[in-house]
């Protein structure tokens, strides 16, 4: 069976043309760079590394159990070299709290060991790189790229994968695809800033089982709200 491109918001509904879509996604960039003018990284980190390992620990987990476990971890282990040479038991049980821990504890020390081996103890800069670390995806490597070394990069979680299908501008699951999708709306030189805005706003406001669209700032932009005059992608 021949393979079929992936479906995109543009392609998969006439009444949302790719310049009126467009329009409306960076509006909606602009009502929430109003309402978190704030918005940042909630992860502590004081190196990319730091960054790194913070965002390997975050998956399926909160910032904040992630914030409250990391002084202890990084002032065992400050840097990939240090972390690849960890005693496995004992960066287990530094990490046990933020849930499986088993499998971080082996991303860690896999891509410490990457790092160490092929980029002489520095996290790299590049996202083509930086995939090609043990445990690193796409959206570990843009937070990193993002926040520690401002290359604009869109993290897909969680939050900005529902908030993206939520507000019509992508009908896609796939998160790379999803990325692509965004890249094509939102201006390059927001993509991290968009990034910190829509998670914030998935955090606090479009909760996945309670989304509070009665107090929703954006509600009128959004085709999920209820009363939406905003088509959704069919």
């Amino acid at each position: 069976m021949a393979s079929r491109t992936p479906l995109t918001v543009a392609t998969a509904s006439m009444d949302a043309p790719p310049v009126a879509l467009t329009r409306r996604a960076r509006a909606v960039n602009r009502a929430l760079a109003e309402i978190y003018p704030d918005a940042h990284c909630e992860l502590d980190y004081r190196t990319p590394f730091q960054l790194l390992v913070a965002t390997v620990l975050s998956a399926q987990c909160t910032d904040v159990r992630v914030n409250m476990v990391t002084p202890a971890l990084f002032e065992a282990y400050p840097d990939a070299t240090a972390m690849a040479g960890a005693d496995r038991e004992r960066l287990e049980q530094l990490i046990k709290s933020t849930g499986f821990y088993r499998s971080k504890a082996e991303s860690l020390l896999g891509l410490s060991r990457d790092i160490v081996e092929k980029f002489d103890g520095e996290v790299p800069g590049r996202l083509k790189d930086l995939v090609t670390l043990r445990g690193v995806g796409r959206k570990t490597a843009n937070v990193v790229l993002g926040n520690a070394f401002d290359v604009p990069g869109i993290t897909v979680d969680t939050h900005m994968g529902r908030l993206a299908r939520r507000l019509g501008l992508t009908v896609n699951e796939d998160p790379v695809v999803v990325e692509r999708d965004l890249m094509a709306l939102i201006e390059r030189r927001e993509w991290t800033l968009w990034s910190h805005r829509v998670i914030f706003h998935g955090r606090r406001r479009c909760k996945a089982r309670k989304p509070e669209c009665g107090e929703c700032e954006i509600a009128a932009m959004c085709p999920s709200a209820p009363g939406a005059k905003v088509r959704p992608p069919e």
